[in-house]
């Protein structure tokens, strides 16, 4: 049995430029007015939820929760996620996802919202909201709209605009 050549780890202050690193290569610098982006604008994410990989004291990966609210409900925002190219593909992000979606679920948080692919996160717990149902403060593929329930019924009836929790 193989071992992973990355360790995961509670984000710290330090990493900061480590991650902003990591994604300007990911997302460049367009990325700010995404629609993900708008809801995290202004709004700081979760240290105890948001985890970094690691290789000999390197910053290789990250993923990060951000507290939204969703139609008034109370969610987290998935993202950004980013892996150094070299790391892609060796199971660095799925890692990341789920110990953050772990710890979350511990917290007793009971939805996660993201913006991305579902072949990627649908074997992670997260499945398509209903079209429209979401709204974003942007532009945005409804296709692209997911959801994981960490606790069972969470999704339900869930519907009106993702929101920033200030």
């Amino acid at each position: 049995m193989s071992t992973a050549p990355y360790s995961i780890r509670l984000e710290q202050p330090a990493d900061a430029a480590s991650i902003e690193a990591l994604n300007d290569i990911a997302f460049g610098p367009g990325r700010h007015v995404r629609s993900a982006y708008r809801l995290r604008d202004g709004v700081s994410h979760d240290p105890t939820l948001s985890f970094v990989g690691e290789v000999k004291g390197t910053v290789m990966g990250s993923v990060r929760l951000t507290p939204i609210r969703i139609g008034g409900k109370e969610a987290l925002l998935l993202g950004p996620l980013a892996v150094a190219p070299e790391w892609t593909g060796q199971g660095c992000g799925r890692t990341l996802v789920r110990t953050a979606v772990d710890g979350a679920r511990k917290a007793g948080h009971a939805l996660i919202l993201l913006v991305g692919d579902e072949p990627y996160y649908g074997p992670l717990g997260f499945k398509r909201t209903m079209r429209g149902a979401v709204t974003m403060p942007g532009p945005v593929d409804p296709d692209r709209v997911l959801v994981a329930e960490l606790k069972p019924g969470a999704a339900e009836g869930l519907a009106g605009p993702a929101e920033r929790a200030l």
